[in-house]
């Protein structure tokens, strides 16, 4: 299961970060893929990156399998588990842009500059289930995609292609985004601020302190739970202006849904746990992360690399 957040900082740079839940990591790291990477697509054929990116993946065949990752531009993209919703396209449709699975992420952050062209391409795409070789087999995902202004929701079901815009700035998993949006109407009781003294007949009572009107907020690990959680807390965030203060911001908040090992037993038996936390800063172009066992907050900087050349660089 997995968890995403985007907002703006003072000056509309965006930043977009997600928890990746499961048993297992998955061998991950920062990748970067420079402007000058040839890049050949399952189905458009040989291509090159209009903006160099960065973020988190595995490298196969030397494509890079991002799980979530943002270019130059400020356009970044996270995928999210999505399982008995999404169903690809079996094979390539005719008068479509074709696109893999596995490819999805990259795809977008290597063409568009902004949520708003992506979302116009992304009306005559398919999504395809093919996958990148026999050692991986096809994700089942949605997916969000943000810039410095906004974020949509990505869903290829059996109705096809769904765009949804993202209205709380969060995605979680499974149900659909349609049902996670509606469902935030059973928690319009939901108060950031101290109520004052009441009187029942002749008793006065006032709260024991702060977060007595955030009673009734979902504290479980279940996938409903964390989207109203995660937009309440993306919500109420007060907006910041430096740099420390908004990857402080995004840190803190997906830590209010991150998942500790031993809680919540998936269906082999075994425990998710948040894997890592990581985000995108479009201000400094830089990709932050975490991991489970190590805490620290470390950093790669897309700036600190050519972004003109050819090869996939690990960090």
């Amino acid at each position: 299961m997995c968890s995403s957040i985007r907002f703006s900082d003072n000056n509309g740079n965006m930043f977009l970060g997600r928890n990746l839940d499961w048993s297992v990591g998955y061998g991950q790291k920062v990748v970067i893929t420079p402007k000058g990477y040839n890049y050949k697509s399952a189905f458009l054929g040989e291509m090159k990156p209009k903006h160099a990116i960065i973020g988190m993946a595995i490298v196969e065949e030397n494509i890079p399998l991002y799980f979530d990752c943002a270019n130059e531009a400020g356009l970044a993209i996270a995928g999210l588990n999505f399982p008995g919703y999404a169903e690809y396209a079996k094979d390539a449709v005719d008068g479509k842009t074709n696109v893999a699975a596995y490819e999805f992420p990259l795809w977008v952050v290597m063409n568009f500059t902004t949520v708003d062209e992506a979302e116009a391409a992304l009306k005559d795409v398919a999504i395809v289930a093919k996958p990148v070789s026999d050692k991986f087999p096809v994700s089942l995902l949605h997916w969000i995609i943000g810039d410095g202004k906004r974020s949509i929701v990505v869903e290829y079901t059996a109705e096809g292609m769904q765009i949804f815009h993202n209205d709380v700035d969060v995605l979680t998993n499974q149900p659909g985004y349609g049902w996670h949006q509606e469902n935030l109407r059973n928690y319009m009781n939901l108060f950031s601020t101290q109520p004052e003294k009441i009187n029942w007949a002749k008793a006065e009572f006032k709260p024991f302190g702060s977060g007595s009107l955030m009673r009734g907020i979902p504290g479980d690990y279940y996938s409903p739970s964390r989207f109203v959680r995660l937009a309440y807390l993306n919500t109420h965030y007060p907006t910041k202006s430096s740099e420390e203060e908004n990857v402080a911001r995004m840190f803190h908040t997906l830590a209010g849904v991150s998942m500790i090992d031993g809680a919540a037993a998936m269906a082999d038996g075994n425990f998710e746990k948040t894997v890592y936390t990581g985000g995108y800063s479009a201000a400094t172009k830089t990709y932050y992360y975490n991991t489970y066992e190590d805490y620290e907050i470390k950093k790669v900087c897309l700036s600190d690399y050519d972004a003109n050349s050819s090869e996939l660089v690990q960090a």
